[in-house]
């Protein structure tokens, strides 16, 4: 029988700053990533979309997240989709959120004017998991509004 696959990368910069709990003996820290893209509409004219995601570290990468990480930071993450639910005034929310398991910080080391320069370096590449090259970026290529009604779902 197949297995399911749930695994989420994305390359992008953070929307504000990190915040962090304990949840029991835990640290989880949450934030935003904000991803980007730019395409041609119909017209010929250059628009950009951005995408706002909401991200769950926890434990030692949570720490990380919360002490290296700031808003701006570019970053890579990778991790998997998961759905919460939650009764708020007796009607039920739902939010999707990436739980990381793999986090790069893609800013170089903070110089003394609070600016980042250079690339990776160091404790910028701290991973919870095995250091390995980014996959190249796959073309983008943007749906239409007229193309929308064409899926079979």
């Amino acid at each position: 029988m197949a297995r399911g696959l749930n695994k989420v990368m994305l390359i992008g910069r953070l929307g504000g700053e990190p915040e962090s709990r304990l949840a029991g003996s835990t640290t989880v820290a949450n934030f935003t990533i904000a991803t980007s893209e730019k395409f041609k509409n119909q017209q010929g004219e250059v628009q950009e979309r951005t995408e706002w995601h909401r991200i769950v570290a926890w434990g030692r990468l949570a720490e990380i997240c919360k002490e290296y990480l700031h808003k701006g930071s570019q970053v890579y993450v990778e991790g998997k989709l998961q759905t919460r639910n939650w009764e708020k005034e007796g009607v039920k929310q739902y939010t999707t959120e990436i739980v990381i398991s793999e986090m790069q910080m893609l800013d170089g080391k903070p110089s003394g004017s609070g600016q980042y320069e250079g690339g990776p370096t160091g404790y910028e590449r701290q991973q919870t998991t095995s250091d390995h090259q980014l996959p190249p970026a796959p073309p983008s290529v943007p749906m239409l509004e007229n193309e929308k009604d064409d899926l079979p779902f």
